[in-house]
């Protein structure tokens, strides 16, 4: 099975810039998108962005539009999210995930479209 690990979260000041990774267990696997989503404490976990794998098409909260951007790379299917502009109201644990067979539909920003879900990285921005 997939495994997908984050890594690049820490602690910036407002403002400052991220880049996380999300990097699969595979190099090559079936998979049609993978996205990000993030929680905050006491909050339910929200979408960010996602990445049809395909056509490399994107989806973004418009809280995260010109701010976050999502990509892919093709040689070990890891999956990026450029953070920009940060602010507190970003802190959460950002979580990978990846839509695997069977297709999970065409709504991106549904949680239940996604079967396989990383352990989250923490991401942290103070004022």
């Amino acid at each position: 099975q997939v495994q997908l690990e984050e890594s690049g979260g820490g602690l910036v000041q407002a403002g400052a810039s991220l880049r996380l990774s999300c990097a699969p267990s595979k190099r090559t696997f079936t998979v049609y998108a993978m996205a990000w989503f993030r929680q905050a404490p006491g909050k339910e976990r929200e979408f960010v962005a996602a990445i049809q794998w395909s056509d490399r098409s994107t989806y973004y909260a418009d809280s995260m539009k010109g701010r976050f951007t999502i990509s892919r790379e093709n040689a070990n299917s890891t999956v990026y999210l450029q953070m920009n502009s940060l602010k507190p109201e970003d802190t959460a644990v950002y979580y990978c995930a990846a839509d695997l067979p069977p297709y999970g539909g065409r709504v991106y920003d549904s949680l239940g479209k996604y079967d396989r879900w990383g352990q989250g990285t923490q991401v942290t921005v103070s004022s």
